[in-house]
C-alpha cells in the first residue's frame, strides 16, 4: 500500500486547520502558503471533506473551514477515507480475483488482506487532537491573529491626474482646437 500525496496533503492541511481553528474560519489560500499546497488542489480535497462533514465552511470576508467536528472525533482513517485514498495492499483490490478474472484468489490474498485491517485499525487509532498535540509539542508557533492580505489599514493616497474635460463647454473648446 503506497499513500498518495492527496492522503497526505488532506491530514496535512486538517492538521493545519486544527492548529487554527481557535482563531475563527481559516482560508483556504492560508493553509496552501503554509503548507506548500495548490490552493485548486485544497479546494478538491476540502470538498470532499466537506461532503463527510469533517469540515464546515463559513462564506463572505473572514470566512474560511472550520472543523466540523471536534479534534478528538476525527481520526486519520476518516480523512484518508473522506478523500477516496484506497487504503489497500492487496493486488485486486479486494475484490478476490488475484490470479485473473477466473482464477481465484492469489496465495498471499489473505496475508495483504490482512495487512490492510491493520492499517485502518492503526489509522482509526490516531486522532485528528493527538496529531496537533504532537505537533504543539514539537514547538509549532501559531500566529495569533489570521494573517489578512487582502485589505490595507493605510490608505493608498495617489494623485489622480485629469486628462479629460471636466464640462461639456470644455469638450467643445477642446474640439474645436
Amino acid at each position: 500500500m503506497r499513500l498518495t500525496t492527496k492522503g497526505r496533503f488532506a491530514v496535512t492541511a486538517m492538521i493545519d486547520l486544527a492548529l487554527r481553528s481557535n482563531n475563527g474560519p481559516v482560508a483556504l489560500a492560508a493553509i496552501s502558503q503554509r503548507q506548500q499546497i495548490s490552493l485548486s488542489y485544497l479546494e478538491q480535497l476540502f470538498g470532499k471533506l466537506r461532503r463527510h462533514e469533517l469540515v464546515e465552511s463559513t462564506r463572505g470576508p473572514g470566512g474560511g473551514y472550520s472543523l466540523g467536528r471536534k479534534s478528538d472525533e476525527i481520526t486519520v482513517a476518516d480523512i484518508i477515507v473522506a478523500v477516496d485514498e484506497p487504503i489497500d495492499a492487496t493486488g485486486c483490490a479486494g475484490k478476490e480475483n488475484c490470479m485473473g478474472d477466473d482464477a481465484g484468489r492469489c496465495m498471499t490474498h489473505d496475508l495483504w488482506a490482512s495487512l490492510n485491517q491493520k492499517m485502518i485499525e492503526y489509522l482509526d487509532s490516531i486522532s485528528l487532537k493527538k496529531l496537533v498535540e504532537d505537533q504543539l509539542a514539537k514547538g509549532v508557533s501559531i500566529e495569533e491573529a489570521p494573517i489578512k492580505r487582502a485589505i490595507s489599514t493605510v490608505p493608498v493616497v495617489k494623485p489622480i491626474k485629469i486628462t479629460a474635460p471636466n464640462s461639456v463647454f470644455a469638450l467643445g473648446s477642446a474640439l474645436s482646437k
